[in-house]
């Protein structure tokens, strides 16, 4: 068995920056902020939305409305023998219809969240379109699906994990990348 290592590859620091970069295209390739939605996906990408869309805020003097959406019934890779599943509540702002949609997320990797996290937002409406903003992309999709707003690329094994701490819910702003076995 190997030993688990891990290595800081994003310090508070840096995810201030790349939070900003990002709030920075995203006004950028919008022109008409009024018909942009922000949508966190649960867990991380809830904050990171809410943080973007703080952002914004400073940047441009616009309130953008923001949502939350929980993947979690809408997954097609659970194991249907896993213990009980606990969703949280999806939230999604009243009127999507027409609008831009800017799903957040922190970690793209098979593309799995992301492709539940359209079904599950079809649910609400038809948005005019549906952009993708993660903070990480780490490679190894399964799914033809290719984010418009990338914070970082990062060159993983599938064996790794990427471990995204936000203060938000961790205490503290980090990301590692793990080696190795779990204890």
């Amino acid at each position: 068995m190997t030993a688990k290592s891990e290595r800081e590859i994003l310090s508070e620091k840096e995810i201030s920056k790349t939070l900003s970069r990002l709030s920075h295209e995203i006004i950028e390739n919008n022109p008409d902020l009024t018909e942009l939605v922000l949508v966190g996906v649960f867990t991380r990408g809830v904050p990171l939305a809410r943080r973007i869309a703080l952002k914004i805020k400073e940047l441009e003097d616009i309130d953008i409305p923001l949502g939350e959406l929980d993947v979690t019934f809408y997954r097609d890779d659970l194991d249907n023998k896993s213990p009980a599943l606990n969703a949280e509540k999806t939230h999604i702002p009243s009127d999507v219809e027409g609008k831009t949609i800017i799903l957040v997320d922190d970690v793209l990797f098979t593309g799995r969240s992301t492709r539940a996290a359209v079904d599950h937002l079809i649910d609400f409406g038809r948005p005019a379109k549906v952009r993708l903003a993660v903070l990480l992309d780490r490679g190894h999709r399964e799914l033809p699906i290719r984010p418009d707003y990338v914070g970082k690329n990062i060159p993983t094994s599938r064996e790794q994990r990427v471990k995204v701490m936000l203060s938000e819910i961790d205490g503290v702003d980090s990301v590692l990348l793990v080696d190795g076995e779990d204890d």
